[in-house]
């Protein structure tokens, strides 16, 4: 049995960062039901923030208001319907109806749930993303993060505490600040066993032919493919 660790390095305001985790966990099943013995190895993903937009506001304004003074309407319009024909092939809804802004708050709500274990981790990052993307919420609001956590396993109480105290920023800080020194530029960014790179939301295909590469070599190295990201 091998244990398969996945960090991916996300912001849960970028689309493809939701839509590679879909075509992730698309491909970790098939892993488990087509590669020899792969319904004995276990995956543990987890998540590292990233800023893509340092300069974002602190408290959300409309997605489409924001986007299109930083590409132009017309430009924000294809790509959002782009983005609602991919999402929908991986079952997902994007309505691109939410507000933006600055994802520290987001971040540090990770971290809280990162010291409750790697199913809490992703569970509570995939509701916010889900919360965000199909549900129009406010990124930045710490009404929405919460109850987000909340659906995802974790206390309320606790959550609001959290965010009160200001704490996990230091860690998010660092986690970004790495992020960078890596060298990454764009999101999402996998790294699987502290040394496959994988860059974008490749298709689940070209997951599992990497997952298995990753399991197979055991050295370092990247896919030499990158998929769509922000």
């Amino acid at each position: 049995m091998t244990n398969i660790n996945i960090k991916i390095i996300s912001d849960p305001v970028c689309p493809f960062c939701y839509l590679g985790k879909a075509r992730l966990d698309r491909a970790i099943d098939l892993y488990k039901k087509t590669y020899p013995g792969g319904k004995d190895d276990t995956f543990n993903v987890t998540w590292s923030a990233y800023y893509l937009d340092p300069t974002a506001p602190p408290k959300g304004r409309p997605i489409n208001e924001r986007m299109a003074e930083r590409f132009g309407a017309e430009r924000v319009h294809m790509m959002h319907e782009r983005m609602k024909q991919m999402g929908a092939a991986e079952g997902l809804n994007f309505t691109f109806g939410g507000k933006v802004g600055h994802t520290r708050d987001a971040h540090r709500t990770i971290q809280l749930a990162k010291s409750k274990g790697p199913d809490v981790e992703n569970a509570v990052m995939d509701s916010i993303m889900k919360s965000y993307f199909e549900e129009n919420g406010d990124v930045t609001s710490w009404d929405m993060i919460v109850d987000a956590a909340v659906r995802g396993g974790l206390e309320r109480d606790e959550v609001r505490k959290w965010l009160e105290e200001g704490k996990g920023g230091q860690e998010v800080d660092k986690q970004v600040e790495d992020a960078y020194r890596m060298g990454v530029r764009g999101v999402p960014h996998f790294v699987i066993n502290d040394k496959y790179e994988v860059g974008g939301a490749q298709d689940a295909g070209e997951f599992l032919k990497q997952i298995v590469a990753a399991k197979e070599k055991g050295g370092q190295g990247s896919s030499g493919q990158t998929g769509p990201s922000c």
